[in-house]
């Protein structure tokens, strides 16, 4: 757990923000999130909106941004449509086919990028691009297939298995549906999305950023892909990670700073002290005592957060979640939405 003595929108030159669970919860505005994004512009931070969904097009984005008064530009939007798109471009020929088994948003990254988008494996594609659509069919899926087994390089848009629902719980995504060729056919798929590279570089090439900051609120995707492309990272908990899985995190989903929401690109960020067996923030003190760490102090809940992550996190070892249960009760924090 890192300190910082600026803030965040002073320290790094672009925040790579995530959506849902940061910015908008489905089509609701997180609070405070608009507001904050204006102050972290206002102080020269320049911001960059980069999704896994392969399903919306940057206008489409920019116009959901609208609704929840975050203005943005389509070259503020980057999305793992666009990853796969340049991935396929520096992989084959100008002009090469490539199957599509998505929406028109994939095929116009393709486009964007010179490739020919194409929907049969008759027409002897180069490469398959699977990205999440809700129309996708089997006559697609087995036109891809096809494709793959004769050759086609193989692409997958993201990873998710699921994507969230208005209602009820979450539905298949793009990564369920990937294992329908990947199961048929016997070949793995390249996945440009986070956690993955692919998405983060996209990110980095397009905002010419030199010191990014990952800004989200998943552990699995947006603070593992912060890690894999070797960038700091801010979690937000107005999403799906909660404290307690914070704290027992391997340490490929350790975040950098962590904040109740984005007011956190706006402040300085203290940094934790190690004291023998304790570990210290703010007002707390947090120390192993037997098979459990116990949490002592007052103050701002997020410091005492922040200093049992630091002694959570003195182990590549996860910690047990009843060796923090006790110490979390102490704090008044946030449930996952």
């Amino acid at each position: 757990m890192n300190g910082s003595d600026r803030p965040l929108s002073e320290a790094y030159d672009v925040a790579l923000l995530d959506l849902d669970g940061v910015v908008y919860v489905g089509r609701r505005p997180v609070p405070r999130a608009a507001e904050s994004l204006d102050k972290a512009r206002a102080a020269g931070q320049r911001l960059a909106f980069v999704t896994n969904n392969a399903s919306r097009t940057p206008s489409a984005v920019v116009a959901l941004l609208a609704e929840v008064g975050v203005p943005a530009t389509a070259e503020d939007v980057v999305t793992s449509a666009q990853a796969a798109a340049r991935l396929l471009a520096e992989r084959l020929p100008a002009g090469a086919k490539v199957l599509v088994v998505g929406g028109t948003a994939l095929r116009a990254a393709l486009y964007d990028r010179g490739l020919r988008p194409v929907s049969l494996a008759s027409d002897d594609p180069a490469a398959v691009v699977q990205g999440f659509a809700p129309d996708v069919g089997y006559g697609l899926l087995a036109e891809g297939g096809k494709a793959v087994a004769r050759g086609a390089l193989f692409v997958g848009t993201n990873g998710d298995t699921t994507i969230p629902a208005d209602f009820g719980p979450p539905k298949p995504g793009n990564g369920a549906l990937l294992s329908v060729i990947r199961t048929a056919t016997g070949v793995a798929p390249i996945v440009t999305g986070k956690p993955e590279r692919p998405l983060h570089r996209e990110a980095v090439l397009r905002t010419k950023a030199e010191r990014p900051l990952v800004v989200g609120d998943r552990l699995d995707t947006d603070i593992e892909g912060a890690h894999n492309g070797e960038a700091d990272s801010l979690l937000v908990l107005t999403g799906v990670t909660d404290p307690l899985r914070l704290l027992t995190a391997p340490p490929i989903h350790r975040p950098t700073y962590i904040a109740p929401d984005l007011t956190g690109l706006l402040v300085p960020h203290p940094e934790t002290a190690r004291d023998g067996d304790a570990d210290r923030c703010g007002g707390w003190t947090a120390r192993p005592s037997g098979d459990t760490i116990e949490l002592d102090g007052h103050g701002d809940p997020y410091d005492g957060l922040r200093a049992l992550a630091a002694a959570s996190w003195r182990s590549d070892e996860p910690v047990r979640p009843e060796a923090v249960s006790g110490a979390l009760e102490r704090l008044d924090l946030p449930s996952p939405h």
